[in-house]
């Protein structure tokens, strides 16, 4: 089959084709996240409906940056095993049509975040757009610090949530959310490289885990950046966002996500990288679970 050309397939496949493209799973975490800062940010009551918009605009937004990503990634997705059935490496569907769904879905939610929530979410959510597609989606090619830039984009949804209920993000309130999403990303995505490093290293991109075989450095960053989550995930409580339950709930969870890191860093098998994604993924959902529960106001 030539790359980049269209084949013919059926409405299901197509589908399929389609989530595949905008990462609808992966998505999900932004959507969430996006409607967990939005819930903080509320002063009074949860405006149902432009709750509903400000999600539903940050998933097109979020679905156009993922397809973005895959029609610029074709080539490498080619070679690794895990990306090589997407529907752009494949050749299921053309770069013109997965452009033109990407563009579609991005503008789609820009606008509808401008209407149906207001300025400031749809500038956070173009942040978002631009920063993964057109700066963290390159430098993947060239350094493994991309892993870090690429946090920036992921822990921006739920600033605009919390733009979406309050107008703005001039506060130091909704950055310590921005803050625990960026910490909690890299022991979670380290441990992912640690899992792909072969494929990685096949589609010569240039992860920690690819250049750091022995995973001595993966695993002393994963313990490093989980140890820095422990302080910075108290700050909710400590700005007067959450009662004091949080903060010592945060603390135990914090603890036990370091003690899977430093399990990781100590053993540097896959078997302890897999144990550390799932208890990130577990960690997550927790905390602003509890978060949520003991909010103030």
């Amino acid at each position: 089959m030539k790359p980049d050309t269209l084949v013919l397939a059926t409405p299901r496949s197509r589908l399929t084709d389609l989530f595949v493209l905008t990462k609808v799973r992966v998505n999900t975490l932004v959507v969430a996240t996006t409607a967990g800062g939005y819930y903080m940010g509320a002063r009074s009551g949860i405006d149902v409906m432009s709750l509903v918009v400000t999600c539903f605009g940050t998933a097109l937004v979020a679905s156009g940056a993922a397809a973005i990503n895959q029609v610029d990634e074709r080539d490498t997705d080619r070679l690794m095993a895990r990306t090589r059935q997407r529907p752009l490496a494949d050749g299921r569907m053309g770069v013109g049509e997965g452009r033109t769904i990407a563009g579609s879905l991005a503008i789609a939610g820009l606008v509808g975040l401008w209407l149906g929530a207001n300025p400031a979410a749809m500038l956070v959510a173009l942040a978002t757009l631009l920063t993964y597609a057109y700066v963290y989606t390159p430098l993947k090619r060239r350094t493994s610090l991309s892993t870090v830039v690429g946090a920036i984009p992921g822990a921006l949804p739920p600033l605009i949530g919390w733009a979406a209920s309050r107008g703005t993000v001039a506060e130091l309130a909704p950055w310590t959310l921005f803050l625990i999403m960026f910490l909690w990303q890299l022991p979670h995505f380290l441990a992912i490289a640690w899992l792909y490093r072969d494929d990685y290293a096949r589609a010569g991109l240039p992860m920690l885990s690819v250049v750091d075989r022995a995973g001595i450095l993966t695993g002393r960053q994963a313990m490093l950046w989980a140890a820095t989550l422990i302080p910075f995930s108290v700050l909710p409580y400590l700005l007067g966002l959450t009662g004091p339950a949080y903060a010592i709930e945060a603390i135990v969870l914090g603890t036990l996500l370091l003690a899977l890191a430093v399990s990781f860093a100590i053993q540097r098998t896959d078997s302890s990288a897999r144990t550390l994604f799932y208890g990130s993924i577990t960690y997550l959902p927790l905390l602003w679970l509890l978060m949520m529960i003991g909010k103030k106001g």
